[in-house]
């Protein structure tokens, strides 16, 4: 993955603000293609979840085409069925011709023809969510590694805890990590930090705010 171009983060933020169509705030859409375009992603791939809205489905899709139209990438789109993959094609309307589609088991597909995706999205209402984010690890760390995002993460809270990611407050929360060659994602890392999450609610606004607290980094002595 090639150094950060605040240029191609602009233009891939307002691009997707474009085609997005929205009469309101920018959402996690546009950070999303902001993030990719910026760090020069060049296979970008989404993994559609069997519960995902396709609204949504095409609306983050949608935010790696303009991204891509600024690296000059690709990108992927993998569904868990032939009817999940139609919908998400229809949603896309005439966008769809510049994505390419898969039907097939995530995990599997990451770690051989998807293999060396530098930017990984996923769906955290999906299924068997660590093995997709494993095998998004395993497969990102050859060139210089990349970056894994989940949104939807308020779904999946305490799922992020000790795998180095970042908590962001954006839509319906925003996870992402940057892969790190040879960096230990597991249980075995000798190193480890405990996390919990902590939700509070605004008694004037009822506007909820999560906040994830991290312990000091804790050295971990192995057998």
């Amino acid at each position: 993955m090639a150094c950060w171009s605040s240029e191609n983060a602009t233009k891939a933020y307002l691009r997707a603000l474009k085609m997005g169509k929205r009469g309101k705030e920018p959402d996690s859409a546009e950070f999303i293609s902001a993030i990719a375009a910026g760090n020069n992603a060049r296979l970008m791939v989404i993994m559609s979840s069997p519960r995902g809205a396709a609204v949504e489905d095409a609306s983050m899709t949608l935010a790696l085409v303009a991204a891509a139209h600024q690296t000059g990438g690709r990108v992927v789109h993998v569904s868990p069925g032939l009817d999940k993959s139609r919908a998400s094609r229809d949603a896309l309307g005439p966008h769809a011709r510049r994505v390419e589609f898969l039907v097939g088991r995530p995990r599997t597909l990451l770690l051989n023809e998807l293999r060396g995706a530098d930017f990984v999205l996923l769906d955290c209402k999906g299924d068997d969510l660590r093995g997709v984010f494993e095998a998004a690890w395993e497969g990102g760390e050859g060139d210089g590694g990349g970056i894994i995002v989940g949104y939807n993460a308020l779904h999946k809270g305490t799922f992020w805890s000790g795998l180095r990611a970042h908590f962001l407050p954006i839509g319906e929360g925003l996870m992402l990590t940057r892969i790190v060659k040879d960096a230990n994602i597991g249980g075995g890392s000798r190193y480890r930090k405990k996390s919990r999450w902590v939700v509070t609610v605004d008694d004037c606004t009822g506007e909820e705010h999560v906040f994830r607290i991290v312990s000091p980094q804790r050295k971990v002595i192995e057998a």
